[in-house]
This record gives structure tokens, sequence and C-alpha cells, in this order.
């Protein structure tokens, strides 16, 4: 029973659609009932209704001379008209009539409401006239005419706004009702009809196995749903090269530090079986070395799973050049053991709210690799502005060996190591780089280095992130 009320609670596209058709009824309904609402205030200004009845009892008088008769005349048109006044339920209250002489003014006729009551005067107008007045706290609206021998009045309650809307609300009601079923039926088959392609490749992807990052291979006819078709295929097809690349990676991860692991083995080997001090000595160096090349690399596979990751960490307010001048104080006897001298031009302060975790891993690894390439007692710049844009511009430029043009395109893959140079490395701090700079919604270019010599990298990353 719960599972079928939950389902029956679950939104569906077919019941939106009819709901949605259903409202459009009731604006549908509202628009009529406006609509008649206004004809109505333009019409009872006039009011032509009761101007032509009024118009028609005076001239039905007009060959009747005698009193009497021409109050039997009225009261009988009073009667009748109050009668299907009830049997109609069109209009509310009663209309009373009052019929006076034209030459002496008594009184011939009045309906019982009007009797016992004393009314104004009969304006002295020729031409008929519509009023408005107030009989014991009742509105109504008093029609005026005469002819020769007599001036009737016409007093008909006056219909206030609630009473015309209420009545005129539940008048189009059934006009409604009646139509709708001939608009919800096709409405209802329509979307059901054109929700099966969708639910058909619904049910293709599902059959689909775990591992399936194939096209859909669906053929989608119909327009609205081959936008759909392509970004599947095309989110497949971003799946099936991020697989590609984590299996890559792996794979070049695992070589990259089973090297250094079989060079700590071999190293241990020696240390635990040689005879010599020299070979247990310099075993030991390669050993540190070892040991030391695959805490670096294991350090930077962490980096790198770190930008990779979705949940980024919230920005930081910092001052940037500050930060910088830190950071460089901490590069900088690295730089000293190589006798590289190292610069940096900012600003004296540079606010700026950022992924700090993602800048680091920018400035650290460029700055490792400047220093780790250039030449002993060569040159590597920093510099760091603010555009206008509101756009920071932070560059590390050196004056070594640079990148021949054939690698430049290639230095921002995971593990790629160009060609001659000496510097050992793991070839993955550049593309560390670029991952941090992307994670920071900026770009990285290389371009000119120092003196027409080296490489330099330009990183512009939005200042508020």
């Amino acid at each position: 029973m719960k599972a079928m009320w939950r389902r029956l609670a679950e939104s569906t596209l077919v019941r939106r659609s009819v709901a949605s058709v259903l409202v459009a009824f009731v604006a549908v309904w509202g628009v009529l009932l406006g609509y008649n609402y206004l004809n109505y205030k333009q019409a009872i200004t006039r009011d032509p209704g009761l101007m032509k009845y009024g118009s028609a009892v005076l001239d039905s008088l007009a060959d009747v001379a005698d009193p009497t008769h021409a109050a039997t005349a009225v009261a009988a048109t009073d009667h009748w008209t109050n009668v299907r006044r009830r049997q109609i339920g069109l209009l509310p209250g009663v209309q009373m009539h009052e019929l006076r002489d034209a030459a002496t003014g008594q009184r011939v006729f009045a309906s019982p409401g009007l009797q016992n009551l004393t009314l104004p005067p009969v304006a002295p107008r020729d031409q008929p006239f519509i009023v408005e007045a107030a009989l014991l706290g009742q509105p109504y609206r008093v029609y005026t005419g005469r002819n020769a021998r007599w001036v009737l009045r016409v007093f008909e309650t006056k219909r206030t706004d609630s009473n015309f809307l209420q009545y005129n609300g539940r008048a189009l009601v059934p006009y409604l009702l009646l139509a709708a079923p001939f608009v919800l039926l096709p409405v209802w088959l329509s979307v059901r009809n054109g929700l099966r392609p969708l639910q058909q490749l619904a049910s293709r992807i599902a059959r689909r196995g775990r591992d399936d990052l194939q096209p859909v291979g669906f053929g989608a006819r119909h327009r609205e749903l081959k936008p759909l078709e392509q970004s599947l295929d095309h989110l497949f097809a971003q799946l099936r090269q991020k697989v590609e690349r984590e299996r890559a990676f792996v794979h070049d991860a695992a070589h990259e530090i089973r090297t250094p692991l079989a060079v700590i083995a071999a190293q241990a080997h020696v240390m635990a079986r040689s005879p010599s001090e020299a070979e247990r000595t310099q075993a030991q160096a390669h050993m540190e070395q070892a040991i030391a090349r695959a805490s670096h690399l294991a350090q930077q596979l962490l980096d790198l799973a770190a930008l990779d990751e979705a949940q980024r960490p919230a920005p930081r307010d910092l001052d940037v050049a500050h930060w910088l001048r830190a950071a460089l104080a901490q590069a900088a006897p690295a730089a000293m053991a190589r006798r590289i001298d190292l610069s940096l031009d900012a600003p004296d302060t540079l606010p700026a709210r950022l992924d700090l975790p993602a800048l680091e891993s920018v400035l650290h690894n460029l700055l490792d690799n400047a220093v780790r390439y250039a030449h002993a007692g060569g040159t590597v710049a920093v510099g760091l502005r603010v555009d206008g844009g509101g756009v920071l511009h932070l560059s590390v430029q050196d004056d070594g060996p640079g990148i021949a043009p054939a690698e430049q395109g290639k230095v921002f893959e995971r593990f790629y190591r160009g060609a001659g140079h000496a510097a050992s490395g793991s070839g993955l701090g550049l593309a560390i780089v670029r991952q941090a700079v992307l994670r920071l919604g900026g770009q990285v270019r290389l371009g000119e280095g120092l003196g027409g010599r080296g490489v330099g990298f330009f990183v512009s990353v939005p200042r508020s992130a």
C-alpha cells in the first residue's frame, strides 16, 4: 500500500502536463470572467436593458386613459416581471414600479414595497433617464420616463460586483468542464507518446554493462532527443578518455616508482653484503637518493590526485605579494646552493581571494623546475602584477637551456621529461601546474625566457575565485 501511495505521489511529466492544462483552464476561466465583468461595468453605466424595459412599459400605457385600467396593467406587469426574475435567478432582489398621473402628480399605482415609502419627487425631464437611489439601505437603479398622460418609475435592485462575479463564475464552470476531457485526453496521449522514445533510450542505457562506455547508438529520430543522445555520447567519450588517462597514469606511476624501489633494493643488498666500506658508503648515498626521489614522486602523485578531486577548498583572502615573498624566501637556499640569482618584481601589496593550495602548487613546481634546470650561476626572475580587468599575472622566467619547440606541446603531459637535461625529475611538475591553474579558473602558457634564453611560464588567474 505504501509503495502504491509513493508511486501515486511521485512527480511525473504526464501529471505535470495535465496539471499545467488544468491551471490553463483556471486562467481561461478567470480571463473570461474578467472580460464579462468589464463588459458589464461598461454596460451598467447606460443600462440599456432597464431603459428599453421602462420605455416599453410606458409605450404600452400610451393609449390607456383610465387610471384604474393603467394601475391594473402596471400591477400585472409588476407581478409577471418578478415571477420571471425568480424563475431565472439571474438578478437579485425585486423590481418595483410606480405610476403617477402626469398632470396632477397623483400616484396611481405603487408596488407593495413602495406603498409606505416617501419617494423623492420626479425630476421634470422630457427624456427618460436612469439615476441611482437608496431605499431602506438597499441600492437601486431608478428609471424615470413620461408621456402625455403618465409618469413611470421603475426601481430595480442594483446588482453588486460580488453577485455578478459569483453568478457568472458558476455559469462558466459547466462549459469548461465540458471542454476539459476534449483537451486533457489529447494532452495526456501526446505527452505519453512523446515520452516513449525517452523511455526507450533510458531502457537502452539501463541494459548496458557497468564498464560499457561506448556511444549510445540509439539513433534518435526526433529533433528534441538528438541533443540528449549527443550529450550522452560526449559524456561517454569524456569518461573513456578519463579512464584511459587514469590507466596510463597508473601504469606510468607504477613504472616510475618501480625504478627508485629497485635501486633501494639493490643498494640495500650491497650494504648488507659488501665487505668494502667504500662500496657500502656509495650504496648508502645511492639509496638515499632513490628514497628522496621516491618520496618526491609520491608527494607529487598525492598533489596531482588532490587537484583532480571535484571538491575544492573554499577560497581564502590573502595578500599575494606578501605570500610570494615568503615562498621565495623558502626557495632561496636551493637557489643559493646552485649560485642562482632569484629575483622578484611585485607590488608592495596585492590582496586577492584565491584557492591557496592550488596557488602554492603552481609556484612551487614552477620554481622547482626553474632552479632545477637552470644553469649554475644563472638567473630566475619571478614577476607579479594585476591588470585593469582584475586578473593576476604570475611569471617565472629563467636563462637556462630552454625547451625545444618540438617538445613545448608535450611539457604539460604527465610523466613527460624532455631530452638533454642532466637534472632528474618525475615529469609531473608541469602537469600539476596545469591542473592547479585550471582549478583556479586561469590559463598557463609558455613564453620567452631571460635575455633570449631559457623559458618562461606565464600564469593568468582571476583575482577573486
